[in-house]
């Protein structure tokens, strides 16, 4: 098993990178291969993992999904009291990462987060499939319960009391990761592969430079 894992690779022959060819402002080139990933129909085009940090600097990573993105940031919703909703009330700094494996790209966002307003989390959560809004109005996300069957008597129970709407729970809210950087990963043939970054200069213009694979 170990000799099979170490020799599966492949070729990454769909695109390349031209640093005259990419957009000035990361934001425009994200846009940018957003709209391909979408034309190519990829699944769960806007998944993204999610890296945040705790306190104590342990790491942890998990797939979210995209929810809206704009000059400023890129947004996410969640249980404030979830793992990565305490990470970031400690360390308020994250980073994103998509991956598009059918076209051989990544790209890499980090910055700091900030909580979004209560009116921006009851408008996108009641904007849900009422099935979803029970689902969170249901779960204390990232604490132990007993069982399944008391996670689904509680939705059971709470679905009986709402038929229209579900009452969003305080800690549910959104976040924005407010970018600091990005780069863009692609494939290459013989993992010579593209990948160019982009910060911020002291005038708050943003640069880019090519970076090594």
């Amino acid at each position: 098993m170990t000799d099979l894992i170490r020799d599966v690779r492949r070729e990454y022959k769909y695109a390349k990178l031209s640093s005259a060819e990419i957009a000035k402002d990361p934001l425009d080139q994200f846009k940018r291969w957003m709209v391909e990933a979408e034309k190519a129909e990829i699944q769960d085009v806007t998944a993204m993992a999610l890296a945040t940090s705790d306190a104590q600097g342990q790491p942890t990573v998990r797939i979210v999904l995209l929810k809206g993105f704009d000059e400023a940031g890129f947004s996410w919703f969640s249980d404030g009291g979830s793992e990565k909703g305490q990470a970031l009330a400690a360390n308020p700094r994250a980073e994103l990462l998509f991956h598009w494996r059918e076209l051989d790209r990544q790209i890499r966002i980090r910055g700091s987060v900030v909580a979004l307003s209560a009116a921006e989390a009851d408008a996108y959560f009641y904007s849900r499939p009422l099935a979803s809004q029970l689902a969170a109005a249901t779960s204390q996300q990232s604490q132990p319960v007993d069982s399944r069957d008391e996670l689904e008597q509680r939705y059971k129970a709470l679905a009986a009391q709402h038929t229209e709407q579900a009452p969003r729970p305080q800690a549910w809210g959104g976040f924005k990761l407010q970018p600091e950087a990005y780069e863009f990963w692609q494939g290459r043939e013989g993992r010579l592969h593209d990948r160019l970054q982009f910060k911020r200069d002291v005038g708050q213009q943003w640069q880019m430079q090519r970076l090594q694979p």
